[in-house]
């Protein structure tokens, strides 16, 4: 029997464990310790999520592949040493290469506020707990000899464990910002998410036209009777005054037409998917690999293990690179601007490892490559 997943990554965050994220991040321990029991179960209920389809079962897959044997290990060393907010930055990459960047962010909100943090310090938690949850996620891959089939049953047989598991509070959280569905107690996947909060805003919309048409309805109603008063008692007059005689009464001019307005509504995002692909979540997935080895480059031998995942990421931007042509000029705007917004902090990372003594000559060939792609994909 599969060990129970939400035990296993709460086994490894102990009290010093947890005291360590605190004082990572600055704040108080309770407050962490409140927040990491309601993100595990949701963050494994999310990957649950994922591998509901055979791409994101993929994907996942990929992304565990790629995390080193020792990652839960290194951990503690990480979380210890000064190059905490790579770690943070590393682990919500991964993560927004899984469940999207607005998804990752809306749980963050959420996380925060059941747990009393801000929004940005609830996220840096969520990328600190990637790595912990990912490495412990494939440890179990490995040891049971899952392929990517195999880990999306593991993830489905414990989805009751993981929605019992997530505190009421932050349930409710989480409920109300459309990324679990409180009747089935499972998550929704980021475009479940969009269309459940959609739909909220829809019925709000029709609840308020209804007030309106019926606060309308009933004004006019009140209004009736005097104006239906005030026409009998004229026509009274009118009649004992003038008697049988006829008169040609000016029609009233009939009041105008307000015809509805019209104006241009705001386009949905364009679609990035070409043969089934998703470019943005190919994209998220190789600068998520990046954000994650690059930071563990700092000698010879770190650098020699990490050349073959620098050309996995770049071959990968490869085929998102050969796709592209495919979309249309709004998609290949909006793919170009996704990778503008993260060549950045992609570009600072392999400064940092081309200064370090030893590494630069190593990791220089594969760095200058991926820096070529991502600035052609960056041009629109």
């Amino acid at each position: 029997m599969a060990a129970n997943l939400v035990s296993v990554v709460m086994q490894f965050l102990t009290p010093d464990m947890i005291a360590k994220i605190a004082s990572a991040l600055g704040i108080d321990r309770s407050l962490v310790q409140k927040a990491i029991g309601g993100a595990v179960p949701a963050l494994l209920a999310s990957l649950a999520d994922v591998a509901v389809t055979p791409n994101g079962a993929r994907q996942l897959n990929n992304t565990l592949a790629q995390q080193p044997a020792g990652a839960v290990e290194n951990f503690k060393n990480l979380i210890a040493g000064s190059n905490q907010n790579a770690l943070a930055e590393s682990g919500s990459g991964m993560l927004s290469g899984l469940f999207g960047g607005t998804a990752l962010d809306t749980m963050a909100q959420s996380v925060g506020k059941f747990a009393g943090l801000d929004g940005a310090t609830s996220k840096s938690l969520l990328g600190m707990l990637g790595p912990v949850i990912l490495g412990t996620l494939g440890q179990q891959q490995r040891s049971a000899g899952l392929d990517a089939n195999g880990l999306a049953a593991l993830l489905g047989s414990q989805k009751d464990q993981f929605a019992a598991a997530i505190p009421s509070g932050l349930a409710d959280q989480l409920s109300a910002a459309g990324l679990i569905d409180r009747a089935t107690g499972t998550m929704r996947s980021g475009a479940a998410a969009a269309s459940a909060a959609g739909s909220r805003i829809a019925s709000a919309s029709e609840q308020t036209a209804s007030r309106a048409a019926y606060a309308t309805t009933s004004a006019a109603s009140s209004q009736w009777p005097y104006w239906l008063a005030a026409v009998a008692i004229l026509g009274g007059l009118a009649w004992y005054a003038f008697g049988s005689r006829t008169e040609t009464v000016a029609e009233l001019p009939r009041p105008a037409t307000t015809q509805p307005a019209t104006g241009t509504v705001g386009l949905a995002p364009p679609d990035l998917t070409i043969g089934g692909v998703n470019l943005a979540n190919q994209v998220n997935s190789s600068v998520g690999t990046l954000r994650s080895v690059l930071p563990t480059i700092t000698d010879t031998a770190s650098a020699q293990a990490a050349i073959p995942k620098l050309r996995e990421a770049t071959t990968q931007l490869n085929e998102v690179s050969s796709l592209a042509t495919k979309l249309t000029p709004e998609g290949r705007t909006a793919l170009a601007k996704l990778i503008a917004a993260a060549t950045p902090t992609i570009n600072q990372m392999c400064d940092k490892v081309l200064a370090t003594p030893g590494v630069g000559d190593i990791a220089k060939p594969a760095i200058d490559e991926l820096r070529v792609k991502l600035d052609t994909l960056s041009r629109a």
